[in-house]
C-alpha cells in the first residue's frame, strides 16, 4: 500500500464562475468540434465515466449516478459551494495556474483560496506579446517593450508555457531568429492583425521562445494533441522538439513537455537523454480514464523519476481537477503498488518515489520551496 502524498497541480487553468446546464457542461467535458453519437451524450467517454465515479460522492450522490441527477445537484448547491467541496477534496495543495485562456474562469489567488491551496500564475507567452502588441504603436517599441514585459514577468511568474509547437507543430526551427528576421515578421504581424489577435507568427513565436529562455525560468511546451479546431494534428509529436531542446542545453533553463499523448513515451526519452527536459505524467490521465495506470507505467518504463511531474491539465469543471488527480493517485498506486508486492520495488523506495512525482519534484523545478 503506498501513502499517496499531497499532490502539486503544475499545470492547469481556472474555473467557471457561471452555472452550466447539460450542453455546455459537457462541451467542457470533452472538447469536440460537434455533437456526440445519435443516442449518446459526452459523459459516455472515459472522461465522462472517470467524473460520475469520482465527483458525485463528494456532492452527496452515489457513484455513478445518472448525468441528470449530478448536474440537479451541482444546480442545487450553486457553482461556488460546487467548487469549494470538489477542489478542496481533490488532495492538491499547490496549483500552478495558467491564466492566459479567455473565458471567464477563475485566476490562480481566486482557484487557491476555493481549494484551501496554495496558487502561482504561468504566464503564457503569446497571451502577453498579443497585450504587448495592443499597447505598443510601432514595430521598433513592439519588439522593445515584448523584451522587457517577459523579463518583468519573470519576476513574478513560477514559468512560462507556450502552445507554439501545437499551433505550428513541433518542428519549428530551433535556433533564434536573426534581428532582421523578426523585425519582419513583427511589421508584417501587426499590419495585418486585429487588436487582441492571436499571435501566430512562427518567426514570432521562436523569438519568444528564446526571450523566455533567457530569462532562466522554466519553460513549459505543449505537444501531443490538443482542443479541435484551434490546434494541429500533424506534426505535434513531442519527439521533433529535439531540436529545440539540444539548442537549449546548457542555458540554464529547465524544459518541462506538457501532454504529449498520445506519444508520451516520447516526451519522457526527451526527458531521460536530456538533463534540463521534464515530462508532464498526469494531463493525459483523465483522457484515459480506467486506462491510466497503463498510460502511467509507459511514462515510467523511460522517464527517470526525478524527471517526471504531475499536473491534471484541468480547465473549466472543477470535476477535471478532481479526476486527474484522483486518476492520478489511484494509477501511481497500483503501479507502484504491484512492483513492490512483485519485490520489485522495496515499499521505502515506492513511497520515495511517489513523493517526487507527486510533489517533490515540482517544488524543486519551480522553486516552490
Amino acid at each position: 500500500m503506498i501513502d499517496m502524498p499531497s499532490l502539486v497541480d503544475q499545470y492547469c487553468h481556472g474555473v467557471l464562475r457561471t452555472e452550466l446546464g447539460l450542453g455546455t457542461f459537457e462541451a467542457q467535458l470533452v472538447r469536440t468540434e460537434g455533437p456526440p453519437a445519435p443516442g449518446t451524450t459526452l459523459f459516455d467517454t472515459q472522461t465522462g465515466f472517470a467524473v460520475r465515479r469520482w465527483c458525485p460522492p463528494l456532492l452527496g450522490l452515489e457513484p455513478h449516478c445518472p448525468p441528470a441527477r449530478y448536474l440537479a445537484r451541482r444546480r442545487e448547491l450553486g457553482v461556488a459551494e460546487t467548487a469549494r467541496l470538489l477542489l478542496r477534496a481533490s488532495g492538491i495543495t499547490t496549483y500552478l495556474v495558467d491564466t492566459g485562456l479567455p473565458g471567464d474562469l477563475t485566476g490562480a489567488a481566486e482557484l487557491a483560496t476555493a481549494g484551501a491551496a496554495e496558487g502561482h500564475e504561468i504566464v503564457r507567452l503569446e497571451q502577453l506579446a498579443q497585450q504587448v502588441a495592443d499597447t505598443s504603436g510601432t514595430v521598433e517599441s513592439f519588439l522593445a517593450n515584448l523584451a522587457e514585459s517577459v523579463h518583468g514577468a519573470a519576476a513574478h511568474t513560477v514559468a512560462f508555457t507556450s502552445v507554439a509547437g501545437m499551433r505550428h507543430g513541433t518542428a519549428l526551427a530551433p535556433e533564434p531568429p536573426g534581428p532582421g528576421e523578426v523585425r519582419g515578421a513583427a511589421a508584417r504581424w501587426l499590419a495585418a492583425r486585429r487588436v487582441g489577435g492571436e499571435l501566430s507568427d512562427p518567426v514570432l513565436l521562436r523569438h519568444l521562445l528564446w526571450i523566455a529562455v533567457a530569462s532562466g525560468r522554466p519553460l513549459q511546451l505543449h505537444a501531443g494533441l490538443g482542443a479541435p479546431g484551434s490546434f494541429r494534428v500533424e506534426g505535434t509529436d513531442p519527439v521533433f522538439l529535439d531540436g529545440f531542446v539540444r539548442a537549449t542545453a546548457g542555458l540554464g533553463t529547465d524544459l518541462v513537455l506538457l501532454h504529449g499523448y498520445p506519444d508520451h513515451r516520447h516526451a519522457a526519452h526527451l526527458a531521460g537523454v536530456h538533463p534540463h527536459v521534464y515530462v508532464d505524467s498526469g494531463a493525459a490521465l483523465a483522457r484515459t480514464g480506467a486506462r491510466a495506470a497503463t498510460v502511467l507505467e509507459e511514462v515510467l518504463e523511460l522517464a527517470p523519476f526525478g524527471k517526471i511531474l504531475f499536473s491534471s491539465g484541468a480547465q473549466g469543471l472543477p470535476e477535471l481537477h478532481v479526476v486527474g488527480a484522483r486518476l492520478f493517485r489511484e494509477a501511481l498506486g497500483r503501479v507502484l503498488g504491484a512492483w513492490v508486492t512483485e519485490g520489485a520495488w522495496s515499499q521505502e523506495d515506492a513511497q520515495r518515489v511517489a513523493g517526487m512525482i507527486a510533489s517533490g519534484n515540482a517544488d524543486r523545478v519551480y522553486g516552490l520551496d
